[in-house]
């Protein structure tokens, strides 16, 4: 795919959704970070219900050690693998608060470095809460990203370094939430809506559908 296309692609994408941001519900950027830890293998929808029910109790790392352990698992229990990621967020809000001062910190090495924070975490952090222009990819912006043609790659690491490398930095703050909305909504996994896709004619997917 070519430079030109892309910039269409994007200036398309960032005309049908001017705004594009996360679906998980946060404030601050611990509960952005407790959302996120908390997404893998489960939605958005069912994130939010649990992080209604805890951050009214606990959206500080010093908040949720005070709550402990088995406290915090009856608050997130509705969410799929609850007790790995309730020991994660504890050992992660333990680190919090002995290194950073009960903050989130503000670089890559450092969020890696903590309990269940992956690079697509990391950089989900960087660019929602601290406005750098991180690209994190998911299993969504994985598929479109290869299904277009926009940043084709054998895994997300080399997905991820063609899309910074491709994306024109006019949108390269957006772009990871515009391609994830696109892949959850438009171009979905087993029968992509090419149909009312705004950037179907610009698509270089071979097998396009008619579903609307």
């Amino acid at each position: 795919m070519n430079a030109h296309k892309r910039q269409a692609i994007f200036a398309r994408l960032r005309e049908h959704m001017p705004e594009p941001t996360t679906e998980l519900k946060w404030t601050s950027p611990f509960e952005l970070l407790t959302a996120v830890l908390l997404s893998a293998q489960a939605t958005d929808v069912g994130v939010n219900k649990a992080c209604a029910r805890l951050f009214p109790v606990a959206n500080t790392p010093e908040a949720v050690l005070e709550l402990g352990l088995e406290r915090l698992k009856e608050y997130i229990k509705t969410i799929g693998l609850y007790n790995t990621k309730a020991e994660n967020l504890m050992k992660t809000c333990r680190l919090l608060v002995e290194r950073h001062g009960g903050e989130v910190p503000q670089t890559r090495a450092e969020l890696e470095a903590l309990p269940g924070v992956g690079r697509k975490t990391a950089n989900v952090i960087l660019n929602t809460a601290f406005g750098q222009p991180t690209i994190a990819v998911d299993t969504h912006i994985f598929r479109v990203s290869n299904r277009t043609r926009i940043a084709p790659g054998k895994n997300v690491v080399e997905v991820e370094q063609k899309l910074m490398r491709h994306v024109p930095r006019e949108f390269r703050q957006d772009a990871h939430h515009w391609l994830i909305l696109h892949g959850r909504y438009t171009c979905v996994a087993r029968k992509p809506r090419c149909g009312s896709c705004v950037i179907e004619d610009l698509c270089e997917f071979p097998d396009k559908t008619e579903v609307t």
